[in-house]
């Protein structure tokens, strides 16, 4: 198992949710390591959270793979840090 999929894995040990701002970093950095810059069409206005989660990948343009890994793991490892964990 790698420690992306670690760090997936004991994000949901948490013992409550993250917040919202956290969710979208996580979310951004996560398909930003494992499919690399954003594609696909902005979701429409009614899809809210669709257009939040691909707004927050589209900035991340350009951040290679191996970086947005590092800072996906380092955000985890601070909310468990955060947690008592």
């Amino acid at each position: 198992m790698s420690t992306l999929e670690q760090a997936q894995q004991n994000v949901n040990t948490l013992s409550k949710k993250p917040s919202n701002e956290h969710l979208l970093f996580l979310y951004a950095h996560y398909k930003q390591a494992t499919a690399g810059d954003c594609v696909g069409k902005r979701p429409g206005m009614l899809d809210v959270t669709g257009r939040m989660k691909f707004d927050a990948w589209a900035k991340l343009k350009g951040l290679s793979k191996t970086d947005a890994e590092a800072r996906y793991i380092a955000k985890v490892n601070e909310l468990l840090a955060a947690d008592g964990k």
